[in-house]
């Protein structure tokens, strides 16, 4: 009898707490910050995100978004890591190449990345290379030439913006002005624009994805020279792959292996995360309602009217691929550190 009524005991504690978790998310609040300014690519996906992932959770929580820019969303890393409740209730939309950062060792870094919680990443990414038409530089092998290098915007060292023209300088000897202090990627459209800067290298989805990017590329004001895929991506043209180039310039095979490094990062797409320390029961029930989120109908048809394409990470996916790119050996972290800008 004892026996029974233990077993009945555990099963009825085994209930209320799968309940409380079901109903933790009633009547609360969820908050995504997101570690660049409005406009950008990150923080368009964020807010679409949002408008439809509440509904996916029990308890139908509100979700609403804070923009928490800086350092190319070291920042906002920084603060959902150390300063955020892990309750589940704060969750993180960050640029994923700041592991680059921590792998240097800046300073500025507060946090593990592969500590913390991953929920999930609507795509997978590549990175491109564009510049203003009416610049001189129509080819790679014309900025590997030039006399005046090219200003290119960058908000952050482990932006694409940053960190993409100072691979390309290590790999095929272009050289670059970086401008940084941008706050994201709508402030560098506004310097394109205006003429402060002639260059910038966001994601592939970014570029065809959004304006000004694709009134641009109709019309002719940029032209793409580079993209990073192992195939060319058919909508830009005929830009080379950078695998193509490296092949053309028989580049060595240390110098390969650095270049599969620094744009991985792209890889994990446009992450959302969460602290370390909150309960595995919350980090299911956040990773199960995105997965559910990116199936949604209605999300579905208006990523398709935007032109986003959904090719999503799960949360387990993005944990297994940031405790991989946090662990390189010495001669690649030695050779990042000049990408990155710390010499």
């Amino acid at each position: 009898m004892k026996r029974i009524n233990f077993a009945v005991l555990f099963f009825l504690l085994l209930s209320a707490t799968n309940q409380a978790q079901e109903n933790f998310y009633q009547g609360k609040t969820i908050r995504i910050v997101i570690g660049s300014s409005p406009g950008g690519g990150y923080d368009l996906w964020a807010r679409f995100l949002a408008q439809y992932f509440g509904r996916h959770i029990a308890g139908r929580p509100d979700v609403i978004v804070q923009n928490m820019p800086g350092a190319g969303s070291v920042v906002a890393a920084n603060y959902v890591y150390n300063v955020a409740k892990p309750d589940g209730l704060t969750l993180g939309a960050i640029v994923p190449a700041i592991y680059f950062d921590q792998l240097v060792g800046r300073k500025e870094v507060q946090f593990d990345f592969a500590k913390f919680n991953w929920i999930g990443s609507p795509e997978q990414n590549d990175i491109l290379h564009f510049i203003r038409a009416d610049t001189p530089y129509r080819t790679v092998e014309d900025l590997r030439n030039a006399k005046e290098p090219p200003r290119c915007g960058s908000s952050g060292t482990g932006t694409t913006g940053h960190y993409f023209p100072r691979l390309l300088e290590e790999v095929f000897g272009i050289k670059t002005r970086i401008v940084g202090g941008y706050q994201g990627g709508a402030e560098i459209d506004l310097a394109i624009e205006r003429g402060e800067v002639h260059c910038w290298s966001p994601v592939v989805a970014t570029f065809l994805g959004r304006e000004p990017y694709i009134g641009w590329y109709k019309r002719g004001f940029v032209r793409v020279v580079m993209q990073t895929g192992k195939k060319r991506e058919p909508r830009l043209g005929d830009a080379p792959t950078i695998w193509e180039l490296m092949d053309r310039y028989k580049t060595p095979e240390v110098t390969r292996r650095l270049v599969q490094v620094v744009i991985g990062g792209v890889t994990l797409g446009r992450p959302i995360l969460t602290s370390p320390g909150v309960p595995a029961e919350r980090v299911k029930i956040l990773r199960d309602a995105y997965t559910r989120t990116l199936k949604n109908p209605d999300l579905l048809a208006e990523a398709k009217k935007r032109g986003w394409e959904v090719d999503p990470l799960t949360g387990e996916g993005l944990e297994a691929l940031a405790k991989e790119v946090i662990v390189q050996p010495p001669q690649v972290i030695e050779r990042m550190k000049w990408v990155l800008g710390r010499e």
